[in-house]
């Protein structure tokens, strides 16, 4: 299975996206910032990284690329979601309910986006996708 999200609006301090399971719309997703991480630049010596923007911890989006997902308990919300492993930069990175972007902590909250930097109805949105994700055993996804 396939997760695709498309970010679609950067603000000042969250971003906007949308979430499609195997090609097909499923919900609104909202972020942190999207921010330049230190990465290799093209004019830097190899091995230096560029320091062009820094990660700013729980107010920092992760960066775009394809991660595998499991299915894994959360210590945290004490139930099952979805992990987003070897996301560079970032540890714990989940699929989860909440409002704005105070609740990602770089985190990918699910819901619609019905209200200018919020998403509503974010639990029952994030209950259906632990359902359909718990069915699968081989899933991506593609921040784009």
């Amino acid at each position: 299975m396939k997760l695709l999200l498309k970010r679609k609006f950067k603000g000042e301090t969250y971003t906007v996206g949308d979430l499609f399971i195997d090609g097909e719309f499923f919900c609104n997703t909202i972020e942190d910032k999207v921010r330049i991480l230190p990465l290799l630049c093209p004019d830097t010596p190899q091995g230096i990284a560029c320091r062009c923007k820094e990660k700013v911890y729980a107010e920092t989006a992760i960066p775009y690329g394809t991660y595998k997902v499991t299915m894994q308990m959360s210590p945290k919300f004490k139930r099952v979601l979805p992990y987003l492993h070897d996301v560079p930069h970032f540890l714990g990175i989940l699929i989860h309910s909440g409002t704005t972007d105070a609740d990602s902590a770089g985190c990918i909250i699910v819901g619609n986006n019905t209200i200018k930097g919020k998403v509503t109805e974010s639990r029952s949105t994030s209950d259906r996708l632990n359902e359909i994700l718990s069915k699968e055993k081989n899933i991506t996804i593609e921040i784009a």
